[in-house]
């Protein structure tokens, strides 16, 4: 499990290496666009959410517990990045099929 820090460490929140390597494309690409945006995300089971208002000018931090960068999913990519740009912001959405990894049609 990995960690999303915003600006000071108390503002934290708890995220899996696999969502956050994705979500770590999407900040850090709005962002050197100069584009802030809001990031709304869940905090545990039943405990309620979260929004950050994520601008370039606080620093972030993505701090992963596994050695190893995940595969990232292009389709997943996309659309979190899409859920950036619309009038909502970013909010974790469950990953979708990865048309890369699906097996070819026989001809």
């Amino acid at each position: 499990m990995g960690r999303f820090i915003y600006g000071a460490a108390a503002d934290s929140v708890e995220i899996d290496d696999r969502t956050l390597a994705h979500l770590r494309i999407v900040v850090m690409n709005k962002l050197r666009r100069g584009e802030p945006f809001m990031f709304d995300t869940r905090l545990g089971e039943g405990i309620g959410r979260r929004s950050f208002w994520l601008s370039p000018s606080i620093p972030i931090q993505f701090h992963f517990s596994g050695g190893r960068a995940p595969r990232i999913n292009r389709a997943w990519l996309d659309e979190l990045m899409k859920a950036a740009s619309g009038p909502n912001g970013l909010t974790v959405m469950p990953e979708p099929p990865d048309p890369s990894e699906m097996p070819a049609a026989d001809a």
